[in-house]
């Protein structure tokens, strides 16, 4: 898993309340083997005017060439509700986003996200609001996210986030699950030997 420590990038807005997952990938391009390959249907049904994705749909935001490297994305309150597939998760960073900036999500997607070097970020209704009006007046705008101090960066002024600890250091170590385990492998491997011989399978 890549490290998250700080990103500057263009900000996507997707005005959109309660964005699930199956808009963000649906379920007909989700049979896939590796993690790869996913961000070509990001937002399919939106993004495209027909099923297969092929033709594009010019009036969608990621068709727009001032967003198309867009690699933060600003959303409504609710982001990523729906099925629990990784898959969404999968589809956002294969596209090439880094950071979700939301008034909330759900919270298998949050979590998800985490796993995935994709740092989801909460703030109030009022500063969500705030953003998008930046945005809007704005378009491109590039705006920065420090997750080593906790703060979005968008032109003169700052804005803090909240984001658990135990979270915070595994997005900045680039540690998933399976990383985290190996890390105490050792440890692992004393404790078994501890376990009685009639215990072990």
């Amino acid at each position: 898993m890549s490290k998250f420590i700080q990103h500057t990038g263009i900000v996507v807005p997707i005005d959109v309340s309660n964005v699930d997952t199956d808009v963000i990938i649906p379920k007909q391009f989700l049979q896939k083997i590796t993690k790869k390959g996913f961000g070509k249907h990001l937002f399919n049904d939106w993004r495209y005017v027909d099923e297969k994705g092929t033709i594009l749909n010019r009036k969608f935001i990621l068709n727009n060439d001032i967003y198309k490297n867009g690699t933060i994305l600003l959303a409504r309150e609710n982001f990523g509700c729906g099925s629990s597939r990784e898959h969404a998760v999968w589809a956002l960073v294969d596209y090439g986003f880094k950071t979700i900036i939301a008034t909330s999500f759900s919270d298998i997607f949050y979590s998800n996200s985490l796993k995935n070097s994709l740092l989801p970020i909460t703030l109030s209704k009022e500063t969500i609001d705030i953003l998008f009006q930046e945005v809007y007046k704005n378009m491109g705008m590039f705006i920065s996210v420090n997750l080593l101090n906790n703060k979005i960066f968008v032109r003169e002024k700052q804005y803090s986030f909240k984001i658990n600890s135990f979270n915070k250091y595994c997005l900045m170590h680039g540690l998933d699950d399976i990383d985290l385990t190996l890390k105490y492998s050792s440890k692992i491997l004393n404790y078994e030997t501890l376990i009685p011989e009639f215990l072990k399978k």
